[in-house]
């Protein structure tokens, strides 16, 4: 499918970066949002964006300007009879989605794509309230979308073959490098992004090192950020949601940090509103040591050990779950993680790096971490067969890799 004009449904901003990157490449995209003002707050994101772009010399004014003039605002659905392509990015709910989808389905024609930016919901739920599942698809893109090149595409269980090679297609269109997903909770990044988040936040409920502490680690790995800088740039809300989401999937290995919930209850949700992990108002932050001595009274558990290892196992580990479960291939991965979330690229992603530790001592640290913090450190049944064969990574020239 040759996509001639688009839509996106959610004025916030994902739902403006994206109409701002399908008008980069050239497509008339609607901008729709059921209040005006919200209309206007998103096409005056677009407009930013592109006087960054300018003010860069990265475009000239009169191309930006063109640019700016194919996102057209609206309220309603009118004009969705012409519409290739529908990308709705509402927020994370499932009956608002499904409300969305169903009437996204009543007003465009049968010839039209419905993708979502959901980060973690089930596309097959979503298609499930439409006349068409075979054209419903995810489409997940990343924060901020003019930079992040990433595009999990995920169909759902009735999603054709063609509707993935087109929104592939059209993914490379806008610039981005689509990755093939299988659908389960969380997809590719959050799956594996989320357990290395709340395992940040376990180890500081525990004291076993400051929010400081632990992102100086992180980024001394070759993180870009450390987990409680992204934490706070994500949404603790977001997280915590998503978090949410993973255990109710998943089970007890991804319980969620009480501490996550309990920043939720105290409106600290990030850069934001203010504070989150971190205060942005240079105040001194009282309410975060009351939070944090709370939450070590309710569990009990004080005096546990940090290392980065403690966060980046769990990472690997779900890496290899999702290989196992033919979520996506070791490359691919990879490559979600490296362009996702920044994941050093010198290692390769978390994969790679478990190559080149070696999957018998990954799998020794798992086996160590389990007996002193408990199962949600679990080795992939993968991992033991993997080294039960000699397939331990780069030193034995066959791992996740051959070498």
């Amino acid at each position: 499918m040759n996509v001639k004009k688009a839509a996106v449904i959610g004025a916030g901003t994902m739902g403006a970066q994206i109409a701002q990157t399908i008008s980069l490449a050239g497509i008339p995209v609607v901008l729709m949002d059921v209040h005006e003002a919200y209309v206007q707050r998103g096409l005056e994101t677009v407009r930013k964006i592109y006087q960054a772009r300018v003010e860069k010399r990265k475009m000239k004014e009169a191309e930006a300007s063109q640019k700016t003039a194919l996102v057209i605002g609206s309220t309603n659905y009118e004009g969705f009879g012409e519409m290739d392509i529908v990308i709705e990015a509402v927020f994370e709910d499932m009956d608002v989605k499904r409300k969305v989808f169903s009437a996204l389905d009543a007003a465009c024609p049968p010839r039209t794509l419905l993708a979502s930016n959901t980060s973690s919901l089930s596309i097959s739920a979503v298609a499930s309230v439409t006349r068409r599942p075979r054209q419903v698809i995810g489409m997940h893109f990343f924060n901020p979308v003019y930079a992040m090149k990433l595009v999990e595409v995920i169909p759902g269980l009735d999603t054709s073959p063609q509707t993935v090679s087109d929104v592939v297609a059209f993914s490379e269109r806008l610039g981005k490098i689509p990755i093939k997903v299988q659908e389960c909770p969380g997809f590719v990044v959050n799956r594996l992004l989320m357990p290395y988040l709340n395992e940040a936040a376990l180890a500081l409920q525990e004291g076993a090192a400051s929010p400081k502490e632990m992102d100086e680690a992180m980024r001394a790995f070759g993180m870009p950020m450390g987990p409680f800088a992204l934490l706070d740039m994500i949404g603790i809300d977001i997280a915590e949601t998503v978090s949410q989401i993973l255990y109710d999937a998943f089970g007890p290995r991804m319980s969620v940090a009480v501490i996550l919930s309990e920043w939720v209850k105290a409106k600290r949700f990030g850069k934001k509103s203010g504070a989150g992990v971190y205060r942005y108002d240079g105040e001194k932050d009282e309410p975060f040591s009351t939070i944090l001595q709370k939450v070590r009274r309710d569990t009990g558990i004080v005096g546990t050990q940090f290392a980065p290892e403690r966060l980046l196992l769990l990472m690997i580990n779900e890496a290899a779950i999702c290989l196992q479960e033919g979520v996506a291939t070791a490359g691919d991965l990879d490559l979600a993680m490296v362009t996702g979330t920044g994941f050093p690229q010198e290692k390769g992603g978390p994969l790679h790096y478990a190559d080149q530790v070696g999957l018998d001592v990954v799998l020794a640290e798992l086996q160590r971490y389990t007996a002193e913090l408990g199962p949600r450190f679990w080795p992939a049944p993968i991992l033991k067969r993997m080294v039960g064969a000699g397939q331990i990574g780069l030193k034995a020239r066959r791992g996740f890799f051959t070498y």
